[in-house]
């Protein structure tokens, strides 16, 4: 399962990280974001050690996603050496399509 972060931990879990950090922005209600959970475990197995992927609630999180300025679900943001570096807005990404996106930063 993808690691879930929060206000609290995520300046130290996603602009701390060594490695790229995909963030995946998702809400309980959102069923886009679900759909994209299974792909997201797949990735998060095969990236292991390239690509931190980690899970942020919309919903618990305002500070966050105020910060990232976070509109619409899911929102997809890969942060690298501390700052967001790409990003894509819903579901509609395959997992091939997402991993050949996530192959362009891993580490």
């Amino acid at each position: 399962m993808a690691h879930l972060v929060n206000d609290a931990n995520f300046d130290a879990e996603v602009l701390g990280a060594s490695e790229p950090v995909f963030v995946d922005f998702w809400a309980e209600w959102c069923g886009p974001c679900k759909a994209m959970d299974p792909i997201l475990e797949d990735l998060s197995a095969s990236l292991a050690g390239k690509v931190k992927i980690v899970k942020l609630n919309v919903e618990e999180n305002v500070g966050i996603v105020t910060r990232y300025n976070v509109r619409a679900m899911p929102t997809m943001i890969v942060f690298h050496k501390g700052e967001p570096v790409d990003a894509r807005v819903g579901a509609g990404q395959s997992r091939v399509q997402l991993t050949k996106w996530l192959d362009q930063f891993a580490a």
